[in-house]
Protein backbone atom coordinates (compact mmCIF):
# COMPACT_ATOMS: atom_id res chain seq x y z
CA UNK A 1 0.00 0.00 0.00
CA UNK A 2 0.85 3.60 -0.84
CA UNK A 3 1.56 6.18 1.11
CA UNK A 4 1.02 10.10 0.65
CA UNK A 5 4.76 11.34 -0.47
CA UNK A 6 5.45 8.01 -2.09
CA UNK A 7 7.65 8.56 -4.83
CA UNK A 8 6.30 5.44 -8.11
CA UNK A 9 7.00 4.54 -11.63
CA UNK A 10 3.56 3.88 -13.25
CA UNK A 11 2.38 3.50 -17.39
CA UNK A 12 -0.74 5.26 -17.99
CA UNK A 13 -3.24 3.42 -19.58
CA UNK A 14 -6.16 5.45 -20.15
CA UNK A 15 -8.22 8.77 -19.73
CA UNK A 16 -10.72 8.20 -17.11
CA UNK A 17 -13.89 10.36 -17.11
CA UNK A 18 -12.59 13.68 -14.77
CA UNK A 19 -9.49 14.25 -16.85
CA UNK A 20 -7.06 11.69 -14.88
CA UNK A 21 -4.54 9.48 -16.06
CA UNK A 22 -5.47 6.18 -14.96
CA UNK A 23 -2.68 3.34 -14.02
CA UNK A 24 -1.78 0.30 -11.89
CA UNK A 25 0.69 -0.42 -8.92
CA UNK A 26 1.38 -3.12 -6.54
CA UNK A 27 -2.28 -3.98 -6.38
CA UNK A 28 -3.84 -0.23 -6.41
CA UNK A 29 -5.52 1.71 -8.87
CA UNK A 30 -3.66 5.29 -8.94
CA UNK A 31 -5.05 7.96 -10.97
CA UNK A 32 -2.62 10.67 -12.22
CA UNK A 33 -3.24 14.35 -12.67
CA UNK A 34 -2.20 16.16 -15.90
CA UNK A 35 -1.07 12.56 -17.96
CA UNK A 36 -1.54 11.54 -21.43
CA UNK A 37 -2.06 8.03 -22.17
CA UNK A 38 1.05 5.84 -23.11
CA UNK A 39 2.71 8.31 -20.75
CA UNK A 40 6.01 6.23 -18.23
CA UNK A 41 6.17 9.07 -15.58
CA UNK A 42 7.70 8.51 -12.32
CA UNK A 43 4.60 10.08 -9.53
CA UNK A 44 4.34 11.44 -6.09
CA UNK A 45 1.30 10.01 -4.30
CA UNK A 46 -0.63 12.99 -3.10
CA UNK A 47 -3.57 11.35 -1.12
CA UNK A 48 -4.75 8.02 -0.82
CA UNK A 49 -8.77 6.03 -0.58
CA UNK A 50 -8.63 2.89 0.38
CA UNK A 51 -6.76 1.26 -2.90
CA UNK A 52 -6.56 4.30 -4.43
CA UNK A 53 -3.93 6.41 -4.89
CA UNK A 54 -4.45 10.04 -6.05
CA UNK A 55 -0.40 11.60 -7.94
CA UNK A 56 1.05 13.84 -9.53
CA UNK A 57 3.62 13.50 -11.81
CA UNK A 58 7.11 14.38 -10.47
CA UNK A 59 8.78 13.22 -14.28
CA UNK A 60 8.26 12.13 -17.37
CA UNK A 61 10.41 9.26 -18.14
CA UNK A 62 8.95 8.50 -21.67
CA UNK A 63 5.96 10.98 -23.01
CA UNK A 64 3.41 9.50 -25.01
CA UNK A 65 3.73 9.79 -28.81
CA UNK A 66 0.29 11.65 -27.98
CA UNK A 67 1.54 14.25 -25.70
CA UNK A 68 2.40 17.57 -26.82
CA UNK A 69 4.15 20.67 -25.07
CA UNK A 70 1.20 22.54 -23.48
CA UNK A 71 1.97 26.12 -24.59
CA UNK A 72 0.35 27.49 -21.63
CA UNK A 73 2.74 28.99 -19.21
CA UNK A 74 0.30 28.52 -16.39
CA UNK A 75 -0.08 25.04 -17.14
CA UNK A 76 0.18 22.65 -14.17
CA UNK A 77 -0.06 25.85 -11.14
CA UNK A 78 -3.94 26.76 -12.75
CA UNK A 79 -6.73 24.47 -12.25
CA UNK A 80 -7.93 24.64 -15.69
CA UNK A 81 -7.34 23.62 -19.12
CA UNK A 82 -6.18 20.23 -18.40
CA UNK A 83 -5.77 18.49 -21.41
CA UNK A 84 -3.44 20.99 -22.97
CA UNK A 85 -0.73 18.26 -22.81
CA UNK A 86 -3.02 16.30 -25.36
CA UNK A 87 -3.30 17.76 -29.27
CA UNK A 88 -6.74 18.62 -30.20
CA UNK A 89 -7.88 15.33 -31.99
CA UNK A 90 -6.52 13.27 -29.12
CA UNK A 91 -8.51 15.13 -26.59
CA UNK A 92 -11.85 15.09 -29.36
CA UNK A 93 -11.33 11.22 -28.94
CA UNK A 94 -10.75 10.83 -25.52
CA UNK A 95 -13.55 12.77 -24.71
CA UNK A 96 -15.95 10.68 -26.75
CA UNK A 97 -14.05 7.62 -24.85
CA UNK A 98 -14.82 8.95 -21.40
CA UNK A 99 -18.40 8.96 -22.01
CA UNK A 100 -18.85 5.66 -24.35
CA UNK A 101 -16.95 4.73 -20.90
CA UNK A 102 -19.59 6.73 -18.35
CA UNK A 103 -22.94 5.34 -20.84
CA UNK A 104 -21.60 1.91 -20.56
CA UNK A 105 -20.15 1.66 -17.03
CA UNK A 106 -22.90 3.35 -15.02
CA UNK A 107 -25.83 3.28 -17.05
CA UNK A 108 -25.66 0.01 -18.66
CA UNK A 109 -25.89 1.66 -22.45
CA UNK A 110 -23.73 0.82 -25.55
CA UNK A 111 -24.38 4.30 -28.21
CA UNK A 112 -23.79 3.77 -31.28
CA UNK A 113 -20.06 3.49 -31.93
CA UNK A 114 -20.14 5.91 -34.83
CA UNK A 115 -21.72 8.63 -32.79
CA UNK A 116 -19.66 12.16 -32.91
CA UNK A 117 -18.28 14.89 -31.75
CA UNK A 118 -18.65 18.44 -33.41
CA UNK A 119 -15.10 20.29 -32.53
CA UNK A 120 -15.22 23.90 -31.49
CA UNK A 121 -14.56 26.04 -34.14
CA UNK A 122 -11.91 27.29 -32.12
CA UNK A 123 -9.55 25.37 -30.06
CA UNK A 124 -8.30 28.94 -28.21
CA UNK A 125 -9.95 32.46 -27.53
CA UNK A 126 -13.56 30.20 -26.87
CA UNK A 127 -14.58 31.45 -23.13
CA UNK A 128 -16.87 34.67 -23.46
CA UNK A 129 -17.16 33.52 -19.46
CA UNK A 130 -15.07 33.47 -16.23
CA UNK A 131 -14.51 33.95 -13.38
CA UNK A 132 -11.35 35.17 -11.63
CA UNK A 133 -10.00 34.97 -8.24
CA UNK A 134 -7.72 37.77 -6.08
CA UNK A 135 -5.32 37.76 -3.74
CA UNK A 136 -6.70 40.58 -1.71
CA UNK A 137 -3.11 40.34 0.39
CA UNK A 138 -0.83 40.04 -3.18
CA UNK A 139 -3.00 41.70 -5.21
CA UNK A 140 -2.76 38.04 -7.67
CA UNK A 141 -5.31 37.93 -10.06
CA UNK A 142 -6.19 34.94 -12.22
CA UNK A 143 -7.70 31.22 -11.13
CA UNK A 144 -7.62 28.82 -8.29
CA UNK A 145 -4.15 26.28 -8.62
CA UNK A 146 -5.38 22.94 -8.60
CA UNK A 147 -6.53 21.51 -5.23
CA UNK A 148 -6.22 24.32 -3.64
CA UNK A 149 -7.45 28.24 -2.65
CA UNK A 150 -4.33 29.91 -4.24
CA UNK A 151 -4.19 32.19 -6.77
CA UNK A 152 -2.29 31.35 -9.78
CA UNK A 153 -1.61 34.90 -11.26
CA UNK A 154 -2.62 34.82 -14.35
CA UNK A 155 -1.35 37.80 -16.96
CA UNK A 156 -2.80 36.47 -20.48
CA UNK A 157 -5.35 33.70 -20.79
CA UNK A 158 -5.27 31.95 -24.20
CA UNK A 159 -8.81 30.78 -23.71
CA UNK A 160 -10.27 34.10 -23.00
CA UNK A 161 -12.21 35.67 -26.00
CA UNK A 162 -10.23 38.96 -26.57
CA UNK A 163 -13.05 40.80 -25.00
CA UNK A 164 -12.62 39.39 -21.96
CA UNK A 165 -8.51 39.23 -22.26
CA UNK A 166 -8.87 43.18 -22.48
CA UNK A 167 -11.25 43.24 -19.34
CA UNK A 168 -8.65 41.35 -17.43
CA UNK A 169 -6.24 43.43 -17.63
CA UNK A 170 -8.57 46.13 -17.33
CA UNK A 171 -9.02 44.55 -13.74
CA UNK A 172 -5.59 44.13 -12.80
CA UNK A 173 -5.20 47.67 -13.59
CA UNK A 174 -7.59 48.33 -11.10
CA UNK A 175 -5.87 46.35 -8.45
CA UNK A 176 -2.27 48.02 -9.43
CA UNK A 177 -4.22 51.54 -8.45
CA UNK A 178 -5.18 50.26 -5.02
CA UNK A 179 -9.03 49.75 -5.68
CA UNK A 180 -10.88 47.11 -3.84
CA UNK A 181 -12.61 44.55 -6.03
CA UNK A 182 -13.43 41.75 -3.71
CA UNK A 183 -12.19 37.98 -3.92
CA UNK A 184 -14.00 36.76 -6.60
CA UNK A 185 -15.22 38.51 -9.93
CA UNK A 186 -17.13 37.33 -12.55
CA UNK A 187 -17.40 38.26 -16.70
CA UNK A 188 -19.24 37.14 -18.90
CA UNK A 189 -19.60 38.86 -22.85
CA UNK A 190 -21.95 40.06 -24.96
CA UNK A 191 -21.99 41.10 -28.73
CA UNK A 192 -20.75 44.86 -27.75
CA UNK A 193 -20.17 44.74 -23.98
CA UNK A 194 -18.96 43.06 -21.09
CA UNK A 195 -20.53 42.42 -17.86
CA UNK A 196 -19.02 42.47 -14.49
CA UNK A 197 -20.13 41.16 -11.23
CA UNK A 198 -17.77 41.14 -8.15
CA UNK A 199 -18.64 39.86 -4.31
CA UNK A 200 -17.71 43.46 -3.27
CA UNK A 201 -19.88 45.00 -5.23
CA UNK A 202 -17.15 46.76 -6.87
CA UNK A 203 -19.45 46.84 -10.24
CA UNK A 204 -22.57 47.90 -11.41
CA UNK A 205 -23.18 45.01 -13.22
CA UNK A 206 -24.49 45.79 -16.52
CA UNK A 207 -26.99 43.80 -18.74
CA UNK A 208 -25.57 42.44 -22.16
CA UNK A 209 -26.93 40.76 -25.33
CA UNK A 210 -26.26 38.20 -27.40
CA UNK A 211 -27.84 37.20 -30.91
CA UNK A 212 -27.44 33.64 -30.97
CA UNK A 213 -29.98 31.88 -33.78
CA UNK A 214 -31.40 34.48 -34.79
CA UNK A 215 -32.84 35.18 -30.82
CA UNK A 216 -31.55 37.87 -28.92
CA UNK A 217 -30.47 37.09 -25.36
CA UNK A 218 -30.18 39.25 -22.52
CA UNK A 219 -28.19 37.99 -19.25
CA UNK A 220 -25.29 39.66 -16.97
CA UNK A 221 -22.34 38.40 -15.00
CA UNK A 222 -24.97 38.08 -11.91
CA UNK A 223 -25.99 34.37 -13.54
CA UNK A 224 -24.82 31.86 -15.97
CA UNK A 225 -25.10 31.91 -19.41
CA UNK A 226 -22.84 29.12 -21.62
CA UNK A 227 -19.02 30.06 -22.31
CA UNK A 228 -18.55 28.74 -26.06
CA UNK A 229 -20.81 31.04 -28.10
CA UNK A 230 -20.04 29.01 -31.60
CA UNK A 231 -21.15 26.04 -30.60
CA UNK A 232 -24.76 27.02 -29.55
CA UNK A 233 -26.87 27.12 -32.79
CA UNK A 234 -25.50 23.46 -33.59
CA UNK A 235 -26.45 22.47 -30.02
CA UNK A 236 -30.12 24.21 -30.09
CA UNK A 237 -30.45 22.02 -33.59
CA UNK A 238 -29.47 18.91 -32.31
CA UNK A 239 -31.20 19.18 -28.89
CA UNK A 240 -34.63 20.20 -30.60
CA UNK A 241 -34.15 19.10 -33.95
CA UNK A 242 -37.68 19.24 -36.07
CA UNK A 243 -39.73 18.27 -33.20
CA UNK A 244 -43.39 20.43 -32.65
CA UNK A 245 -46.40 19.89 -30.81
CA UNK A 246 -48.54 21.39 -28.93
CA UNK A 247 -46.72 21.50 -25.20
CA UNK A 248 -42.99 21.57 -24.27
CA UNK A 249 -41.41 21.94 -21.15
CA UNK A 250 -37.93 23.35 -20.43
CA UNK A 251 -36.49 22.36 -17.10
CA UNK A 252 -33.55 24.46 -15.54
CA UNK A 253 -34.17 26.73 -18.42
CA UNK A 254 -31.88 29.61 -17.51
CA UNK A 255 -32.03 32.97 -19.43
CA UNK A 256 -34.57 30.93 -22.05
CA UNK A 257 -31.13 29.48 -24.07
CA UNK A 258 -34.00 26.73 -25.04
CA UNK A 259 -37.15 28.34 -23.73
CA UNK A 260 -37.45 30.61 -26.82
CA UNK A 261 -36.59 28.61 -29.99
CA UNK A 262 -38.86 26.23 -28.65
CA UNK A 263 -42.10 28.45 -28.68
CA UNK A 264 -41.28 28.67 -31.79
CA UNK A 265 -42.24 25.07 -32.61
CA UNK A 266 -44.99 25.00 -29.84
CA UNK A 267 -48.38 26.13 -28.78
CA UNK A 268 -47.25 26.37 -25.57
CA UNK A 269 -44.58 26.42 -23.44
CA UNK A 270 -43.14 26.02 -19.68
CA UNK A 271 -40.09 26.65 -18.66
CA UNK A 272 -38.23 25.98 -15.13
CA UNK A 273 -36.03 28.20 -13.42
CA UNK A 274 -34.75 28.11 -9.88
CA UNK A 275 -32.61 31.52 -10.04
CA UNK A 276 -34.64 34.48 -9.38
CA UNK A 277 -32.27 36.35 -12.14
CA UNK A 278 -32.27 33.88 -14.80
CA UNK A 279 -35.87 33.77 -14.94
CA UNK A 280 -36.32 37.55 -14.94
CA UNK A 281 -33.95 37.41 -17.76
CA UNK A 282 -35.87 34.42 -19.32
CA UNK A 283 -39.30 36.02 -18.84
CA UNK A 284 -37.98 40.08 -20.12
CA UNK A 285 -36.13 37.64 -23.51
CA UNK A 286 -39.41 36.57 -24.10
CA UNK A 287 -41.08 39.14 -23.72
CA UNK A 288 -38.49 40.90 -26.71
CA UNK A 289 -39.00 38.33 -28.24
CA UNK A 290 -43.25 39.23 -28.72
CA UNK A 291 -43.38 35.21 -27.27
CA UNK A 292 -46.46 35.33 -25.50
CA UNK A 293 -47.27 31.40 -26.16
CA UNK A 294 -44.44 30.89 -23.42
CA UNK A 295 -44.24 31.01 -19.24
CA UNK A 296 -41.51 30.73 -17.41
CA UNK A 297 -42.03 29.80 -13.57
CA UNK A 298 -39.39 30.50 -10.70
CA UNK A 299 -39.51 27.17 -8.61
CA UNK A 300 -37.53 24.21 -8.11
CA UNK A 301 -37.17 21.21 -10.88
CA UNK A 302 -38.87 18.43 -8.62
CA UNK A 303 -40.92 20.57 -6.27
CA UNK A 304 -42.78 22.01 -9.93
CA UNK A 305 -43.05 18.80 -11.39
CA UNK A 306 -45.02 17.46 -8.31
CA UNK A 307 -47.42 20.49 -8.02
CA UNK A 308 -47.74 21.02 -12.15
CA UNK A 309 -47.61 17.49 -13.89
CA UNK A 310 -51.71 16.73 -13.57
CA UNK A 311 -52.43 20.48 -14.79
CA UNK A 312 -50.25 19.97 -18.00
CA UNK A 313 -51.95 16.79 -19.45
CA UNK A 314 -50.30 15.23 -22.77
CA UNK A 315 -46.53 16.78 -22.97
CA UNK A 316 -45.02 15.93 -26.39
CA UNK A 317 -41.48 17.12 -25.35
CA UNK A 318 -39.40 17.92 -22.38
CA UNK A 319 -35.67 19.40 -22.37
CA UNK A 320 -33.59 19.42 -19.41
CA UNK A 321 -30.35 21.20 -19.03
CA UNK A 322 -29.04 20.54 -15.57
CA UNK A 323 -25.95 21.59 -13.50
CA UNK A 324 -23.09 19.33 -13.47
CA UNK A 325 -24.68 17.46 -10.75
CA UNK A 326 -27.46 16.01 -13.02
CA UNK A 327 -31.01 15.61 -12.03
CA UNK A 328 -32.06 15.03 -8.49
CA UNK A 329 -33.65 12.43 -7.99
CA UNK A 330 -37.17 13.55 -7.58
CA UNK A 331 -36.63 15.56 -10.36
CA UNK A 332 -36.33 12.36 -12.80
CA UNK A 333 -39.66 10.86 -10.63
CA UNK A 334 -41.38 13.97 -11.91
CA UNK A 335 -40.13 13.65 -15.33
CA UNK A 336 -41.58 10.10 -15.30
CA UNK A 337 -44.94 10.82 -13.90
CA UNK A 338 -45.04 13.64 -16.68
CA UNK A 339 -44.14 10.63 -18.88
CA UNK A 340 -43.70 13.33 -21.67
CA UNK A 341 -43.40 11.88 -25.42
CA UNK A 342 -40.04 13.27 -26.52
CA UNK A 343 -36.91 13.76 -23.65
CA UNK A 344 -34.17 16.10 -24.92
CA UNK A 345 -31.08 16.10 -22.48
CA UNK A 346 -28.70 18.35 -22.99
CA UNK A 347 -25.49 17.55 -20.55
CA UNK A 348 -22.45 18.82 -19.37
CA UNK A 349 -20.97 15.61 -17.25
CA UNK A 350 -21.10 12.20 -18.99
CA UNK A 351 -21.02 10.49 -15.61
CA UNK A 352 -24.63 12.23 -13.93
CA UNK A 353 -25.84 11.85 -17.40
CA UNK A 354 -25.60 8.15 -17.56
CA UNK A 355 -27.06 7.81 -13.90
CA UNK A 356 -30.10 9.46 -15.00
CA UNK A 357 -30.54 8.29 -18.27
CA UNK A 358 -30.28 4.55 -16.82
CA UNK A 359 -33.39 5.79 -14.55
CA UNK A 360 -35.28 7.30 -17.60
CA UNK A 361 -34.29 4.02 -19.89
CA UNK A 362 -35.67 1.22 -17.25
CA UNK A 363 -38.79 3.49 -17.23
CA UNK A 364 -39.57 2.80 -20.70
CA UNK A 365 -37.58 4.95 -23.08
CA UNK A 366 -35.73 4.87 -25.81
CA UNK A 367 -32.15 6.04 -26.54
CA UNK A 368 -32.74 7.79 -30.13
CA UNK A 369 -29.84 9.81 -30.99
CA UNK A 370 -26.88 11.02 -29.23
CA UNK A 371 -23.96 13.76 -29.63
CA UNK A 372 -21.14 15.40 -28.18
CA UNK A 373 -19.99 19.01 -28.74
CA UNK A 374 -16.91 20.57 -27.77
CA UNK A 375 -17.80 23.50 -25.59
CA UNK A 376 -14.71 23.50 -23.77
CA UNK A 377 -11.47 22.88 -25.47
CA UNK A 378 -8.48 21.94 -23.58
CA UNK A 379 -10.30 20.43 -20.83
CA UNK A 380 -11.89 17.41 -20.13
CA UNK A 381 -15.61 18.87 -20.20
CA UNK A 382 -17.46 18.16 -22.41
CA UNK A 383 -20.91 18.97 -23.99
CA UNK A 384 -23.79 15.95 -24.87
CA UNK A 385 -27.23 15.82 -26.50
CA UNK A 386 -29.16 12.86 -25.87
CA UNK A 387 -32.66 12.19 -27.38
CA UNK A 388 -35.35 9.69 -25.99
CA UNK A 389 -38.83 8.40 -26.89
CA UNK A 390 -40.67 6.41 -25.44
CA UNK A 391 -40.56 2.94 -26.43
Amino acid sequence: MFKVGDTIEVAIERILPGGVGLAHAEGMTVFVYLAAPGDLVRVAVERTRGKVAFASIKEIIKPSPLRIEPPCPYFGRCGGCDFQQLGYETQLKTKVEIIRDCLHRLGGLDPDPDFEIQPSPNEWHYRARANWQVDRITNELGYFERGSNRVCDVEFCAVLVPELQMTLEGVRQQLSQGIALGKNIEAVAGDAAVSLASDHGAYETKVVSREIAGEIYQFSAAGFFQVNYDLLEPILKEAIGDAVGNVAVDLYCGVGLFTLPLARRFKKVVGIESNLRAADFARQNLQLAKLDNASVDMARVGDWLKENSASLGNVDFLLLDPPRTGAEHKDIQGILALRPSQISYVSCDPATLARDLKKLIAAGYKLHSIKAFDMFPQTHHVETVVRLRES
